[in-house]
C-alpha cells in the first residue's frame, strides 16, 4: 500500500487567484511506488515551474520513504536536482 501525500496552499476566493503549488510532499510505503510518484510529482510542477520560467524542480529524499519535490530558484529552469537531506 502506498501512502502519498501533497500539501497545497488553500485555495483563494476565485481560482485566479489561486496560489499555484510549490511543494509536495510524499511518502511511500514499498520501494516499487517511489518512481512514478515522484515522476507524477514533478510532472505537476514542470507546468507550474514553465508558467514563469523563474526556477528548476529539487526533489528530496528526507529519510526512506519520504520526499519532498519542490520549485527551487537555485535550480536552472529546465533542469530537475536530487538531494539527500542531512
Amino acid at each position: 500500500m502506498t501512502t502519498a501525500t501533497m500539501e497545497r496552499v488553500p485555495a483563494a476566493s476565485s481560482p485566479t487567484d489561486a496560489p499555484a503549488v510549490r511543494s509536495i510532499d510524499l511518502e511511500f510505503s514499498t520501494a516499487s511506488d517511489v518512481h512514478t510518484g515522484l515522476e507524477e510529482a514533478v510532472a505537476e510542477l514542470i507546468g507550474v515551474a514553465a508558467q514563469d520560467a523563474a526556477c528548476g524542480i529539487l526533489v528530496t529524499r528526507l529519510h526512506p520513504g519520504r520526499y519532498t519535490v519542490a520549485l527551487d530558484e537555485s535550480v536552472p529552469f529546465g533542469e530537475t536536482y536530487e538531494a539527500i537531506a542531512a
